[in-house]
């Protein structure tokens, strides 16, 4: 038996929660218990009675809005607490596709990957606005250039995790974690991967992202991050890397 935990990180998302949870299948194959929580950060609306009517399976509450990083560090934290082979992180604004869960842990299911990243630029991105494409395609290029490797969709807000990644994953800032994570990850020796998803473009509710506060905060955590050097992480049991 294999258990994922899908965690949503929210911050007054009651325009999207509900219909959001909803969209997340609570099958996802034979063997597979499927758990679905929520990470509320500071929300001030509705987000957290309609995630309960939806029949999230548990709500973890920050009193205070600590910002997307912090939350996403939460969730990678109460996925373990909860037993998670799987952590499947979220948007929960509608702008992904929850019905494609199911192919985003398929890689690591089949032990091909250990972090794999819903890609919309393998996918579809019909409706993006250019200034987020643009923006998008720069983010994705850096890290491309860091990672001396090929990637289609560093912003991605769709993301699968294997219990060893959840362990070892640090998030060094609060503000965002789209970058650095992936640029930890990767550089401790974990296999990545990129599957194609459909994206469409946010309908309900405000995006938290402001131009100015996401450049003065993610610019200086990438550095942060490419300044240290994480050591290469060993299979359990073994004298292997993880490569």
């Amino acid at each position: 038996m294999k258990k994922v935990v899908v965690f949503l990180p929210a911050h007054n998302e009651e325009d999207c929660i509900k219909e959001m949870i909803h969209t997340i299948p609570r099958q996802m194959g034979e063997n597979i218990e499927v758990k679905i929580i929520l990470i509320d950060d500071g929300s001030k609306d509705n987000t957290i009675e309609l995630a309960k009517e939806a029949g999230v399976d548990a709500i973890y509450r920050n009193e205070t809005n600590q910002g997307l990083g912090a939350a996403v560090r939460q969730g990678l934290k109460r996925s373990l607490e909860l037993g998670a082979d799987i952590g499947v992180m979220i948007d929960a604004d509608l702008e992904y596709p929850g019905r494609q869960i199911p192919d985003l842990i398929q890689p690591i299911l089949n032990n091909q990957a250990d972090y794999v990243m819903g890609s919309r630029f393998l996918g579809n991105i019909e409706g993006m606005k250019l200034h987020r494409r643009l923006g998008n395609y720069a983010f994705t290029f850096l890290q491309s250039l860091l990672l001396k490797r090929w990637i289609y969709d560093g912003q991605s807000g769709m993301r699968a995790f294997s219990k060893e990644v959840m362990q070892e994953a640090e998030i060094i800032h609060d503000y965002n974690y789209a970058q650095v994570v992936t640029l930890n990850i990767v550089r401790k020796g974990f296999r990545m991967k990129e599957i194609p998803i459909e994206y469409q473009v946010r309908k309900k509710g405000e995006s938290f992202i402001k131009f100015k506060a996401y450049m003065s905060s993610v610019l200086p955590a990438i550095y942060r991050e490419m300044k240290r050097h994480p050591s290469p992480v060993k299979k359990p049991g073994t004298n292997e890397e993880w490569t």
